[in-house]
């Protein structure tokens, strides 16, 4: 019996046809990513400090002195349709400002320890979004479109430079006492076209298993022996296909899962911290929600530390006035509760990571970032509320060459449209992906017949805020 399988001339032809095309194919994809920085770099790792919900700015990061004189006055301009409709009288912030550093930048008191890091924050005061709804703003926030099936930040990120840890994912997003996804789903720390290896690995802080089905249920050495046997029938099916990248991600992701075994649980056991970095970073806080957001903040100090590209952080709900779990800073109504309670979660926790960072000689090297999805009105909603507002509001940055001490832009004085440098979400991430060394223009994905990015056809780097 002849056990050797006879291929046709057609056959061969096809295959041949098709494993030179599939080459060019393969050389062309290869083309698209660059592979590392396109020029020097001066940032190699971003964390992210997502704010689910939507800072009110006006009680936060700019001032307007003329919301305090006309109090409880009708605004004297053209109200724009807002989420709910329920628009009241002029609401002055309710925390006062105070200039922090040499700066003698304006922070209120709603966050006085980020405040206190002043001289190494960029605030962009005139940011915009197109979207006044929560899900659409937190898409387009974090792929630059308002809708799923596009890559995130993070995925772009780590596709455009890969990562340096080669234990762990390059693009983490972290969670920490049963914080809730924000509107939008897992899908916000989507892969989306590109390659599975790019997608988010969510990392729970504080869980047993902080990812799911990471610890080893056989012996090692039958582990090896089955994922050794699973490798070689993805590999030699790979080879049939002559090139297909999500076979190739497949069995990547089955290797990094192997050695995530290891490296994960060394990562979130952090018992070697000193007892002055945990009370500095308040994992000793008696709040639990500060406590859980503290173990993120110093969990994201050790990525970094480990070579991880794209980190993000998740804020726990306060249940308090406004969109519940996924969107815990949304406060329709007790805003001045709601956010004080949000505030004392992340103040501190995020200045002991500027600090610590600085310390350790990374805060050069990575790029934080700090912002929601849109911002709040400044007229009331209801009695002591604020409606979503995405016509200018603030976020900031720090390290990673970004020029500290800095306010770039401007809303007009009542902190409702941006007229001075209004910029978007495009230009935000054209300047982050600068910063890593990329090109914003030049990192793109073949998809659908085009060639996609992640600031679309926009974005300038906002070359004002660098140093």
């Amino acid at each position: 019996m002849d056990h050797h399988r006879h291929i046709s001339r057609r056959d061969m032809l096809s295959r041949c046809s098709t494993g030179f095309g599939m080459l060019a194919l393969s050389n062309l994809l290869k083309e698209q990513v660059t592979g590392g920085p396109q020029f020097p770099a001066r940032a190699k790792s971003v964390i992210f400090c997502f704010m689910s919900g939507g800072v009110s700015h006006i009680d936060s990061f700019d001032p307007k002195p003329r919301l305090a004189r006309e109090a409880g006055k009708a605004m004297p301009v053209p109200i724009e349709r807002t989420q709910f409709n329920q628009n009241g009288k002029i609401q002055p912030s309710h925390w006062p400002f105070r200039r922090y550093g040499e700066s003698g930048i304006p922070v209120s008191d709603l966050f006085p320890r980020i405040g206190a890091c002043a001289d190494d924050l960029a605030v962009v005061r005139s940011m915009t979004a197109a979207f006044n709804e929560h899900a659409q703003g937190n898409f387009f926030m974090h792929t630059g479109f308002p809708i799923l099936g596009h890559p995130s930040a993070g995925a772009w990120t780590t596709y455009g430079l890969g990562s340096e840890s080669k234990d762990l994912p390059g693009y983490v997003v972290l969670r920490s006492g049963g914080a809730a996804i924000p509107h939008g789903g897992v899908s916000l720390f989507s892969n989306g076209f590109l390659p599975a290896e790019h997608q988010a690995t969510i990392i729970n802080a504080d869980a047993k298993d902080s990812v799911r089905n990471i610890t080893p249920r056989e012996p090692d050495p039958q582990q090896r022996q089955r994922l050794a046997f699973i490798k070689r029938m993805d590999r030699g099916f790979a080879d049939t296909m002559s090139s297909d990248t999500h076979v190739e991600s497949a069995i990547r992701n089955y290797e990094l899962a192997y050695r995530m075994q290891s490296a994960v649980p060394e990562l979130v056991d952090i018992a070697g911290e000193t007892k002055a970095t945990k009370e500095m970073y308040g994992l000793d806080s008696n709040n639990p929600r500060k406590a859980a957001y503290a173990r993120q903040c110093l969990l994201a100090r050790r990525l970094v530390e480990r070579g991880v590209r794209f980190v993000e952080l998740s804020t726990l709900s306060e249940n308090l006035g406004g969109g519940g779990a996924a969107n815990p800073w949304d406060h329709h109504s007790q805003i001045k509760k709601g956010h004080g309670l949000m505030a004392q979660q992340v103040d501190q926790p995020i200045a002991a990571l500027i600090t610590d960072l600085r310390r350790r000689g990374l805060l050069d090297e990575t790029i934080i970032i700090w912002a929601g999805e849109f911002g709040r009105t400044p007229f009331a909603q209801g009695s002591n509320g604020r409606d979503h507002n995405p016509f200018g509001f603030s976020v900031w940055l720090a390290g990673g060459g970004v020029k500290g001490g800095t306010i770039y832009g401007a809303t007009d004085e009542y902190g409702y449209h941006a007229v001075d440098k209004p910029c978007t979400v495009y230009d935000l991430w054209a300047t982050v992906l600068h910063q890593l060394g990329i090109r914003h223009k030049d990192l793109t994905f073949r998809h659908g017949g085009r060639d996609l990015r992640l600031t679309d056809v926009h974005g300038n780097v906002l070359h004002e805020i660098l140093a």
